[in-house]
């Protein structure tokens, strides 16, 4: 008998407070337990539960999401594969090299080389293209699982070309090797560096630039205001490039590294590509 009233309450409170506030489930609340009290006990930890459930549902905003993928591409990605994209897998990694062509053959190095006081060695041109290199992977990341598709035959393309230019300076196989397990190193742990001072303030940016750019070796602070100032506007004007244009084209031109009216951002031109996307 309790068992029925108390089904037969619990139906006809919750039908009837379904489009009221919570004010006045309250209220229909005391009323129907003053009326009821030998299974109000009973009844309480349902209502309470309802209660809970109702306002949790209102209080639920949606949350952003990432690219939703089928439970294949999650197994086969999960394997070391990739999964089908958006675009045509070789034309990303056309644009990739174009990329980091871009990172190489659009750059001043001897500007930088006499403003940061660096040598014309190898190791200084590595560390000015891998600061290139990474503002490009942190503006392509957030293009989806396309961008980072992209961003792994950018660091590809990269060490290709170091291996090939030590060749070419006619360093031997065994030194060759132990270079560049050290340009490994350095540039894994800059990447760490520069994308916590990206994230950060000025004094962070500048600590990263100096321990990993500089090596630690800089004398002259407007040497580290330059190159701070330089990233800065480097990657707001990078993040105001169009996403799709990029993975197409890989077409990236840079800022100078001294220019008068830093604060600006230069008027972005619109790259042409065929129906291809070539």
């Amino acid at each position: 008998m309790y068992r029925r009233l108390l089904h037969s309450a619990a139906r006809n409170v919750l039908s009837a407070s379904a489009s009221r506030s919570p004010v006045g489930k309250s209220c229909l609340w005391k009323s129907w337990a003053s009326k009821h009290p030998s299974v109000a006990f009973i009844a309480a930890p349902c209502w309470f539960y309802f209660h809970v459930l109702q306002l949790n549902h209102v209080k639920e905003t949606p949350q952003a999401t990432e690219e939703e993928v089928g439970a294949f591409t999650k197994l086969i990605e999960a394997m070391g594969f990739t999964g089908p994209l958006k675009y045509n897998k070789w034309k990303i990694k056309i644009a990739a090299l174009r990329m980091y062509t871009c990172c190489v053959e659009r750059i001043n190095y001897d500007e930088f080389f006499e403003k940061c006081s660096l040598p014309d060695t190898l190791n200084s041109w590595f560390l000015v293209a891998q600061l290139h290199v990474w503002m490009c992977l942190v503006r392509m990341r957030q293009e989806g699982r396309e961008g980072k598709y992209m961003c792994r035959y950018i660091v590809h393309s990269m060490w290709e070309d170091v291996e090939q230019r030590s060749k070419i300076m006619g360093i031997d196989a065994v030194q060759r090797k132990e270079s560049l397990r050290v340009m490994t190193e350095t540039f894994y742990a800059a990447m760490f560096g520069y994308d916590e001072g990206i994230l950060s303030d000025d004094c962070v940016l500048a600590a990263a630039l100096w321990r990993n750019f500089f090596n630690r070796q800089c004398e002259d602070p407007r040497q580290l205001e330059l190159l701070v100032e330089y990233v800065r506007k480097q990657m707001q004007f990078i993040d105001s490039l169009d996403g799709e244009d990029l993975l197409l084209t890989g077409e990236v031109k840079w800022r100078p590294l001294v220019e008068e009216n830093a604060q600006s951002i230069l008027k972005v031109s619109s790259p042409t590509y065929n129906d291809a996307g070539l």
